[in-house]
């Protein structure tokens, strides 16, 4: 009796031992997961140049070849981690060209706001001539892409090599040879541009956007009234704003400027100022010279300043719908309590680019 309750015992045990060896394994844990990266600055880089330029000349049939004054400016967008790293970023090109006829009268219609290289995205025609049938737009974001998450060093340190004369940097780098043909030294430097003036911004950043407004309307074609004589100028206006927004839409912080570049003529049709040193409002600082005509003498970036201030912590409804007067010999000027005293220029242009940038904005969770 002994031996056949040891032996069941031992059955019983064995058959315990079994059921936890044939049971469902635990599942493992599972990783923890990496908290999304906090924008930490945001900043706004952007190179402009006037070099593509043509002035009056007379053609090889004989006949007179028109000049025509051409801006581009490219144009980044950044947003920075603490350590430095790129969250997000938003690269563009402004190439926007004002014509003029034999006679220097003026060619294009300069009430047509201008448009950048991602907003003509398949217009732009790249893509009939590319090696790799990509048009500009698609490499600019796979090269936003490959930003992402690499300091201002690391992507200045790309390798690159010259594919033709006129391209003289071509991405170098496995990850970007079948991707980006487009010479990229340009956006390299205004990244970081954009990195040297970055801003700090306060937490809570989930999106943010590039956006602009292109006008040529400052632009004049040769006159001689009275023997007052108006020389033709080919002027481009590009306002920008890099902004940042929370979850419900809200700006936490918002970067403005203007590159107000002039191309210059003489009456026969030269252009004068090649050798320019091409800067935006902001870099000009002091040298803009609002104050001194100013009413309540304030420089441009410190009405700027002001205004991007006021854009904090509202939504670009809220932004958009800010009352402004409407008569004078200058509308569109704030009127509202807050701004009266601080900012007295137009301010359409910015709005309109901070609602652009609200529309373009991309994620910073990654």
């Amino acid at each position: 009796m002994r031996k056949r309750a040891s032996f069941l015992a031992v059955l019983v045990l064995m058959l315990v031992m079994l059921a936890g060896c044939t049971g469902t394994p635990a599942e493992p844990p599972e990783p923890p997961v990496s908290p999304a990266p906090k924008v930490a600055k945001i900043g706004l880089g952007h190179l402009t140049s006037i070099s593509k330029s043509t002035d009056l000349k007379v053609g090889e049939d004989g006949n007179p070849v028109p000049p025509a004054g051409q801006v581009d400016t490219v144009i980044t967008a950044v947003a920075f981690d603490a350590d430095g790293r790129v969250v997000q970023v938003a690269i563009d090109t402004s190439q926007s060209k004002v014509a003029f006829d034999k006679d220097l009268g003026l060619a294009t219609d300069v009430s047509v706001l201008g448009e950048t290289k991602v907003e003509m995205k398949d217009r732009y025609g790249m893509k009939r001539v590319s090696t790799i049938q990509k048009e500009w737009f698609e490499q600019a974001r796979e090269l936003e892409k490959w930003m992402i998450g690499k300091t201002v060093a690391e992507i200045k340190a790309m390798k690159t090599m010259e594919r033709d004369p006129s391209h003289p940097h071509v991405p170098d780098v496995p990850e970007l040879t079948s991707l980006v043909t487009i010479t990229v030294q340009d956006y390299l430097a205004a990244v970081e541009e954009a990195y040297n003036n970055a801003v700090a911004v306060p937490e809570g950043g989930a999106k943010f956007g590039l956006g602009h407004v292109i006008s040529l309307s400052s632009s004049k074609g040769y006159a001689n009234v009275n023997g007052t004589e108006t020389l033709p100028l080919a002027q481009v206006n590009t306002t920008l704003a890099a902004t940042l927004f929370d979850t419900d839409g809200k700006v936490v912080a918002t970067i403005l400027d203007t590159c107000q570049t002039k191309v210059t003529y003489d009456k026969d049709g030269k252009v004068t100022n090649r050798t320019a040193d091409l800067k935006s409002k902001k870099e000009l600082g002091e040298a803009y010279g609002m104050k001194r005509a100013s009413t309540i003498g304030k420089e441009w970036f410190e009405q700027a300043e002001e205004l991007e201030k006021w854009m904090a912590g509202k939504t670009v409804s809220h932004i958009r719908d800010m009352k402004l007067t409407a008569g004078g010999d200058h509308p569109g000027v704030p009127d509202v309590a807050e701004l009266k005293s601080l900012v007295t220029m137009t301010v359409g242009d910015y709005i309109a680019a901070v609602e652009e940038s609200y529309a373009n904005a991309k994620s910073v969770i990654q």
